[in-house]
């Protein structure tokens, strides 16, 4: 008898541990991120790291903590003090305005995969992320280029600073910055509406990169790939070309000056920018290559390089610009300490960083 209900008690337990299995698998395979989806891409943060992911995410929220303040504090500080209401000023806002929006757009799904391990995201979702990034670093490249134009005037024709750098001139050249990318990238919206992918694969980065999403279609991605091939060389090295040429004649008349302290003076100036195009430029084209050119470039370096590309522009330009421009660092500080009126010693230079 003791044996019968011990077989009737086991049966029991075996047939509850069933369903309770049974209605586990549901919530179990939506937290199981290894599970391959043929309609979703995998995200990585560092990967053969994901062990250390909760202590990486220390770092790297400081960093975009740096980068949302930084740049959020210099475009309030621009836009709410009149004495800042000049081209270079304006300029400069433009640049914290994408840097903003730049980090906005990949923080969702960096601190997903760090934080909670959300690694799956769907054809749409990535395709919206690829987009916006290229965007807004197609934007930050324009930027850039009409700040090294603004440093030109300034050096070069000081005379004319004010009359050629206009209220409506810097109106054109916002609307011609915003409508540049847009123009570029809508054909390869296009092509990639235009083919299949293929799902289930990891990207090495935790966001959603063009030259590494296309590998994953079913035809051939020649016409996509050669499309952002030249997006790369022509609006890139455009950028970079007219940057160099406006510097190589920044530095002619730089040497046309006779007094060596006006010398040093007019080159502190560009310091900043210099800067700016350094810490944009080189991860660019170094992730650009390791995608292209190095087939065999280790998953975490790519990551790493990934990172840094996004991550370091809008960290150090709010640290440069406020630190080397004494007008910005001392607004800055009256916006903290909630100080209506200037500082007897803020004083608004035109054409020139303090």
């Amino acid at each position: 008898m003791t044996n019968k209900m011990y077989d009737i008690y086991i049966k029991n337990l075996n047939y509850f541990s069933f369903l309770v299995v049974q209605c586990l698998q549901p919530t179990m395979a939506i937290f199981n991120n290894t599970t391959s989806s043929s309609s979703n891409f995998f995200l990585t943060a560092f990967p053969g790291l994901e062990c250390a992911h909760v202590w990486i995410s220390i770092p790297v929220c400081c960093l975009y903590t740096i980068a949302l303040l930084g740049n959020s504090m210099i475009f309030l500080v621009i836009i709410t003090k009149r004495r800042l209401h000049k081209p270079m000023y304006y300029f400069l806002s433009m640049l914290a305005a994408v840097d903003l929006c730049l980090t906005i757009t990949t923080l969702p799904t960096v601190l997903g995969v760090l934080w909670f391990h959300a690694r799956e995201i769907s054809f749409k979702a990535c395709f919206i992320q690829m987009f916006f990034v290229h965007a807004f670093s197609l934007l930050e490249s324009s930027v850039l280029v009409a700040m090294a134009f603004d440093r030109f005037v300034a050096i070069c024709n000081p005379l004319n600073y004010a009359t050629i750098l206009t209220g409506r001139m810097i109106l054109v050249i916002g609307l011609v910055i915003c409508i540049r990318p847009v123009v570029f990238l809508l054909p390869i919206v296009v092509a990639i509406n235009t083919v299949s992918f293929h799902g289930g694969h990891e990207l090495s980065h935790p966001f959603c990169y063009h030259p590494e999403v296309i590998k994953y279609t079913y035809s051939k991605p020649w016409i996509s790939s050669f499309w952002e091939l030249f997006l790369q060389l022509y609006l890139n090295g455009t950028d970079v070309l007219f940057i160099l040429f406006s510097y190589v004649l920044i530095l002619r008349t730089v040497l046309s000056i006779v007094a060596r302290k006006k010398q040093q003076k007019a080159l502190s100036t560009c310091v900043c920018h210099i800067c700016a195009v350094t810490v944009f430029y080189v991860p660019m084209i170094s992730l650009s290559l390791a995608h292209r050119l190095f087939h065999s470039t280790p998953r975490v370096l790519c990551s790493t390089l990934a990172n840094i590309y996004l991550l370091l522009p809008p960290v150090l330009n709010p640290i440069i610009y406020s630190l080397k421009t004494k007008t910005i660092r001392q607004a800055m500080f009256q916006l903290l300490h909630s100080k209506g009126s200037w500082g007897p010693n803020v004083r608004g230079l035109r054409g020139r960083w303090d």
